[in-house]
């Protein structure tokens, strides 16, 4: 188990290299689930992820007590890790050699290097880029776990702290949970000052370990599907963070992609906070009722880290419109005749709704030869405005067709 005294000791040792990140409070989604809900933005800790709080207190450590050798450290990632490691080494003075898998983003990889880390590509799955750093010990340098090391987990639980300072009343704090070591910091420290505060974990169902293994009472290896929390896609939970997880975290839960994709447009449109898979986790558990909050409770929702590609957040956007009822997706058939498609255009503009695309066909296979096809792609406030359009076209006498990618709302 980690000491409130190690956890205190390393918040001491890594204030220089880190920033104590804000905890913020949400009225839009106090309201939304009657409840006192605050945001922990570790999004803005340097690297844009809480990674680098566990290294730097790994690094820092290691050269006071000379465990990290001087020829430089390893770690295998894909992403915030490796950044963490990177500038964690850079700021102690250290080479740092990151062995990242094919596969990993080209603009992760870059980042890796600006914080001064030597990347290598290598392995065409994370346990073979993990084998590889290992190999590299042989010569000399010293690896560096991502979550399965006592100081790594100390490093992460000076969230915990800093929760507890700004927050002493709060009654349940939710933790993103891949490896583990996250959530078995911020328990080490919270559970040592308040018992009584409910840790619960969250996890993608796409690789669900440690609710498997919690149910089991042994560590279990599952098998890991894509997700778009993929920091938090993990195999199997490290030996010391699941024994800590089992003695001080409450419960784990698990949320489904299309809420992952909704808890990160959320946070985006209503708090301008930019959320990574992973991070968004937290939100998600309450957008799919896995938590429910009690009326007037007070949650820490800890926003781990907001390192997204680019190129992906467009599509994780568009899916979090559809499942949060912003963007209505309908097929209809009309007759192919003049002023009908502006008859239908004219109703949805009455239904104040907003087209954003339109495609209208005339070559649509199983047509009669005077029928045409329309799909459209419609701007919507919510849910409710949904069913209303749906009713009103359909007592218009307009035949909808379910469209491919509308989620149910």
């Amino acid at each position: 188990m980690i000491s409130l005294e190690t956890i205190t000791q390393a918040a001491q040792l890594i204030r220089q290299f880190t920033v104590k990140t804000p905890l913020v409070y949400s009225a839009t989604l106090s309201r939304r689930f009657d409840a006192q809900i605050y945001l922990k933005l570790e999004n803005l800790q340097k690297t844009g992820s809480f990674k680098v709080r566990g290294a730097a207190h790994k690094l820092i450590l290691g050269r006071r007590e000379g465990s990290i050798s001087s020829k430089g450290v390893v770690a295998a990632s894909a992403g915030n890790h490796a950044q963490g490691v990177a500038l964690a080494a850079r700021e102690a003075g250290l080479p740092a050699a990151i062995v990242m898998p094919t596969w990993a983003s080209i603009s992760k990889q870059e980042a890796t290097r600006n914080y001064g880390g030597r990347v290598i590509v290598h392995g065409a799955t994370m346990e073979e880029s993990i084998r590889h750093a290992e190999e590299m010990v042989a010569s000399g340098m010293t690896l560096i776990h991502p979550f399965d090391d006592p100081d790594i987990i100390a490093g992460q639980g000076t969230i915990g702290l800093e929760i507890m300072a700004d927050l002493p009343d709060v009654d349940t704090i939710l933790v993103p949970v891949g490896g583990g070591g996250l959530i078995a910091g911020i328990a080490s420290a919270v559970k040592s000052i308040r018992p009584d505060v409910r840790i619960v974990g969250v996890e993608s169902a796409a690789c669900p370990c440690a609710q498997v293994s919690m149910r089991t009472g042994k560590r279990v290896l599952v098998t890991a599907k894509s997700s778009i929390a993929d920091g938090i896609s993990v195999n199997q939970l490290g030996e010391m963070p699941f024994a800590i997880i089992q003695d001080r975290v409450n419960d784990v839960v698990t949320v489904e992609e299309g809420y992952i994709a909704a808890a990160i447009q959320i946070l985006l449109e209503r708090k301008k906070i930019l959320a990574e898979g992973a991070g968004a986790v937290p939100l998600a558990a309450l957008l799919n009722k896995a938590v429910r909050p009690r009326k007037g409770e007070k949650m820490v929702l800890v926003i781990s880290g907001g390192n997204v590609d680019t190129p992906l957040l467009g599509r994780i956007i568009q899916q979090g419109l559809l499942k949060n009822a912003r963007i209505m997706r309908i097929r209809l058939t009309l007759s192919d005749k003049p002023g009908t498609l502006a008859q239908l255009l004219q109703k949805i503009a009455e239904l104040e709704a907003n087209i954003l695309h339109i495609h209208h066909d005339r070559s649509v296979a199983h047509r009669s030869i005077d029928e045409t096809s329309v799909e459209l792609e419609l701007e919507t406030r919510n849910a409710e405005h949904i069913r209303a359009i749906t009713t009103a076209l359909d007592q218009a006498g307009y035949r909808i067709e379910p469209v491919a990618g509308q989620l149910s709302t």
